[in-house]
């Protein structure tokens, strides 16, 4: 018993303390960031890498919202009554923007992340790492977001940002984490590798970020849980309750988890941050515009009268063509994704759409398991789904 009381020798204890815990090798931060994208993720974004100590340019379209940022450091459109740190810089003017940027933060709509990379790249040099902060997948070429970087911007370093995030939440101050990518030539030690750089960049006493170098698997968890969000939303506005919605949820994550191996991703990257985390925000809160959306079409509102008829960017309606397009491409089955593909193209009501997916035939959970049972009560699940939902 006495062998549990015996003292460490003090020779051992003097060692330790002098020598202390190993220290990580530091990683030199980006002091100069470009943000091109003033909507409310941009602008949280560049309020993140200003409370970090960055020098920060904020590029907006828009002339009256850079004024009102320089004048009151609010983005009333946006974020309402958030105020703004006074190192970040915002204009217009895309080269004023760019110069003497160290990094890149593209946050601008996925449909214009081509021809803003294209743009970036003609006033940078290769030099300049651009991070990807929008999520999808393109029309027609089916190529991730990092991946039209790389093609309109060839020879920079291309990293994403990504995670569960609301952008108000963000720039209020409120945890958040997220994870960073890129894809620096691997004989580039870790702690110095532009994902690295980036992490130190933007992190503060309330945002978090976690570095990975899994692109694929990293970029796919976006692109298709705002997908997987709108389901949710239907389900949740017609009033079925939770039960189906934590099904949709992991089916969803099973969905990204093969695409994310099709492309040449690691499936336990989508059990991370970037897709399990992104997936249960995006697919709980009507602060997510997708869930929104299919919370209001659930609820029997018309594709015109959603969120009061106005315009507003939901970009799942989008990635549900475009991830489906893809999968169909990779021979890929990806059946939450079809059935808000019906939805959305205006092929299949949302009661028919629902049914067809829950009246499927019954099968293994594990795709290795090869089982196909008819399923034996179709035109019960039709009628219950016609009754509840538009």
């Amino acid at each position: 018993m006495t062998r549990f009381n015996t003292p460490e020798p003090a020779h051992t204890r003097i060692l330790l303390s002098e020598a202390g815990p190993p220290r990580p090798p530091r990683s030199p931060a980006f002091d100069n960031i470009a943000v091109m994208g003033g909507g409310a993720w941009g602008t949280a974004l560049a309020t993140v890498a200003a409370k970090a100590g960055r020098q920060v340019r904020l590029w907006l379209r828009d002339a009256e919202t850079a004024a009102q940022i320089a004048r009151h450091r609010r983005n009333p459109r946006y974020l309402g009554d958030t105020p703004l740190p006074e190192n970040i810089t915002p204009t217009t003017d895309l080269i004023a923007a760019l110069r003497g940027a160290q990094a890149v933060l593209l946050v601008t709509p996925s449909t214009t992340v081509r021809e803003m990379a294209g743009r970036i790249h003609a006033l940078t040099t290769p030099k300049t790492p651009i991070f990807v902060c929008a999520k999808g997948i393109e029309a027609g070429s089916g190529l991730m977001m990092s991946e039209v970087v790389a093609e309109a911007a060839p020879g920079h370093i291309i990293g994403v940002v990504t995670g569960p995030t609301f952008a108000q939440e963000t720039a209020a101050g409120l945890p958040t984490a997220v994870t960073i990518a890129c894809n620096s030539p691997e004989q580039t030690p870790p702690a110095s590798r532009a994902a690295a750089r980036m992490a130190v960049a933007l992190t503060t006493d309330s945002f978090r970020p976690y570095v990975s170098d899994d692109m694929a698997g990293v970029e796919v968890g976006g692109a298709v849980k705002n997908v997987i969000a709108i389901a949710c939303g239907m389900l949740a506005g017609a009033g079925l309750g939770e039960n189906m919605r934590a099904a949709l949820i992991t089916r969803g994550l099973d969905e990204m988890k093969e695409l994310a191996a099709r492309l040449g991703g690691r499936r336990e990257t989508v059990t991370g941050l970037s897709g399990m985390g992104d997936l249960m925000l995006t697919c709980s809160s009507t602060k997510s515009r997708n869930f929104r959306y299919g919370h209001e079409r659930g609820q029997g509102l018309r594709e015109d009268q959603v969120f009061g008829g106005k315009p507003v960017l939901v970009e799942g309606r989008h990635n549900a063509v475009t991830v489906t397009d893809l999968a169909r491409q990779l021979g890929l089955d990806m059946p939450i994704c079809e059935m808000v593909r019906t939805i959305v193209t205006g092929e299949s009501a949302i009661s028919e759409a629902f049914a067809a997916y829950w009246g499927a035939p019954l099968e293994g959970e594990l795709r290795a398991l090869e089982i196909e049972i008819p399923h034996p009560a179709v035109a019960a699940v039709a009628r219950r789904f016609d009754e509840v939902m538009p």
